[in-house]
């Protein structure tokens, strides 16, 4: 690792602009284009290191933006009317605000280098009072602009700016948020980046009519639109809105990446950078060779040997595509258009999502990031008996689609939704109807049961969730070493599973979290304490001959990733008490921010199987 930062941030000239000025002087320009390459060269070299860790991350959104970054510290120089805060409703350019900390003395720029490494502090989207300078949370996409609102409402004297995206705009929050800003004459200025490159594609393909400009003129915003590397029009523009009183935009067109030769104007350039593509970046731009660098920040391997699963591990979030797919198989091309119908919500290559339109074509709609009309539109289809929708998105996006589940279940849709990338937050909250309606939530635990649930379920009537994560997961096996969810088996909705009796109590876990519960039960097991494991793959239903037997155990113990506060062991409990089941009880989930990387999570949130079995001790005692 470099002690040191190798591109020198001190070389960043403190520029101050002035608005009334539309014109750049020759030094302000030379100036300004300076500090945009430094910036530039900065974020590619320190994002790479997301890939070389395998943690991921996002360089071409911040890389775009930093000539709208850079005009904006230049305009923070030259008054205190602006509000000195970058707001982004894009949390994934975070290298943004991060290279922002830097600048301002906040972070050391050696700290960069850790981006998105686990405990670092650097995580994938800006989060306030974790990362020392960042001045607030990014949320969900398209979510910031709404707030920036009321930061406007309570700074009347001041301009607040909040750098935007093709991809944020499409949420249906933006559109609430110019009707409010118009109609307050709030001085809240847009900077746009319309780069036409989103996760699944571009939106002038998948999106067609989606205009940004002619979107918020309709709205009532002056709109100034410009090409983004023009950097004597982008100023120009900014200063034309600036000295505008009222919401005003300004549409930055450009392609995703400009200059790296790699990934510019595809949607590669959406993620992060290759290491490859990076180090010939940089050596195009007079840098040293870094590829020493990268290679010495290999992923951290993940340093337990699990016991009760398989070393294979499979991606349910892909697996749940091509179990549709199978299904699909089994109907003419006709007959699949005509009963089914599948929506993206930019997402298809992380959800499963991509085989099913690569494969079944016929039942696939594109669209943009719009989750709540998107999965209207899936209830929509389902409207009638014998079709049916299918939705998928992030399982962060689930709280944002909660009202539209009403509507769904109001009109007994038939909707059948994916959450990928799912743990930590509230998703029972999908189960939001009232008793003497149904619907219901499976969370398979590896491939072959993701296959076998949505096999069972593709065709039943009402609102039905899946989950997945983002991470891959082993196959269960039977103690006498067979895979526990193939050959015979065959799933049962409400129905839990034993995977293994205990007379000592029980572990109750699903999910991704039955691999490493069943770990920490073997391991009890081969120490004489005799406890037992159940699967509970549908996780809002009471299996009553189950929860008798094991309410009647000396103890249960819930083990789980979602949000310990809302998950299943909240509810858990109060199922035992009212059946007048007394056993001790205990429930293990997530109960705080995330550490970044990738595997770390779960030892983070004190969930690995260490900790697991410590609680089966306590318990059984």
């Amino acid at each position: 690792m470099a002690e040191t930062f190798p591109i020198d941030l001190k070389k960043f000239k403190k520029l101050s602009l002035d608005p009334s000025k539309p014109k750049l002087s020759d030094a302000e320009k030379a100036d300004l284009l300076a500090n945009i390459q430094l910036l530039r060269d900065a974020i590619v070299l320190f994002t790479a290191t997301g890939a070389a860790r395998g943690v991921s991350g996002h360089t071409g959104g911040a890389y775009d933006t930093v000539p709208e970054v850079c005009i904006l510290l230049a305009l923070f120089n030259f008054s205190e009317k602006f509000l000195p805060v970058v707001f982004d409703e894009a949390g994934h350019r975070v290298a943004t605000q991060y290279i922002l900390s830097a600048l301002d003395g906040a972070l050391p720029a050696e700290h960069l280098f850790h981006y998105r490494e686990a405990n670092s502090k650097l995580p994938g989207h800006p989060e306030l009072g974790l990362t020392p300078g960042v001045k607030f949370s990014s949320g969900r996409l398209g979510h910031m602009w709404p707030l920036v609102n009321g930061v406007s409402l309570a700074n009347r004297g001041k301009t607040v700016f909040c750098l935007g995206s093709d991809g944020s705009q499409q949420e249906g929050n933006d559109a609430e948020a110019a009707r409010l800003a118009v109609a307050q004459g709030l001085n809240v200025k847009l900077l746009i980046d319309d780069n036409d490159v989103t996760i699944a594609g571009h939106p002038s393909e998948y999106l067609k009519g989606y205009d940004v400009t002619k979107t918020l003129e309709g709205h009532g915003l002056k709109v100034v639109t410009v090409q983004g590397e023009n950097i004597d029009a982008l100023w120009e523009a900014v200063a034309s809105v600036v000295n505008y009183n009222g919401p005003a935009a300004v549409i930055c067109k450009r392609v995703m990446a400009p200059g790296i030769p790699d990934i510019e104007g595809s949607s590669h350039g959406h993620d992060v950078i290759p290491v490859k593509s990076a180090v010939k970046y940089l050596l195009s731009r007079g840098y040293p060779d870094f590829s020493e660098l990268y290679a010495g920040m290999k992923a951290g391997p993940q340093p337990y040997l699990y016991i009760g699963s398989t070393k294979e591990v499979g991606a349910n979030r892909v697996v749940f595509g091509e179990a549709v797919n199978l299904v699909l198989d089994g109907l003419s091309k006709e007959e699949a258009a005509k009963k089914v119908m599948v929506i993206d919500s930019d997402l298809e290559g992380s959800t499963g999502l991509k085989v099913i339109h690569q494969k079944h074509p016929e039942v696939f709609v594109p669209s943009g990031i719009m989750e709540r009309g998107n999965f209207s539109a899936a209830a929509g289809f389902g409207f009638e008996a014998d079709k049916f929708g299918v939705f998928s998105t992030f399982s962060a996006f689930l709280e944002m689609v909660i009202s539209e589940i009403t509507m769904a279940r109001l009109n007994n849709c038939n909707v059948l939704s994916h959450f990928s990338h799912s743990g930590g937050i509230n998703s029972l909250f999908a189960d939001n109807g009232l008793s003497d309606v149904h619907s219901f939530l499976y969370f398979p635990a590896d491939p072959a049961q993701m296959v076998a649930i949505v096999r069972h379920v593709f065709f039943q009537r009402g609102i039905r969730f899946v989950f997945s994560t983002r991470s891959k997961v082993p196959w269960i096996l039977k103690e006498n070493g067979k895979r526990f969810f193939e050959d015979d088996y065959q799933f049962v909705p409400g129905k839990d599973e034993v995977i293994a009796e205990g007379k000592a109590g029980y572990v109750v876990s699903f999910g991704e979290m039955l691999y490493r519960s069943w770990d920490a039960v073997l391991r009890c097991r081969q120490e004489g304490l005799d406890v037992g494991l159940i699967n509970k793959p549908s996780l809002n239903v009471v299996d009553e001959q189950t929860i008798m037997k094991i309410g009647q155990s000396p103890f249960v113990l819930v083990v789980e990733s979602f949000n310990q506060k809302t998950g299943l062991g909240s509810k858990f409990g109060t199922w035992l008490l009212e059946r007048q089941l007394t056993p001790k009880y205990g429930y293990m989930g997530t109960t705080k921010e995330g550490s970044g990387g990738l595997w770390e999570q779960i030892p983070h949130q004190n969930l690995d199987p260490q900790s697991i079995i410590t609680k089966i001790k306590q318990l059984s005692q």
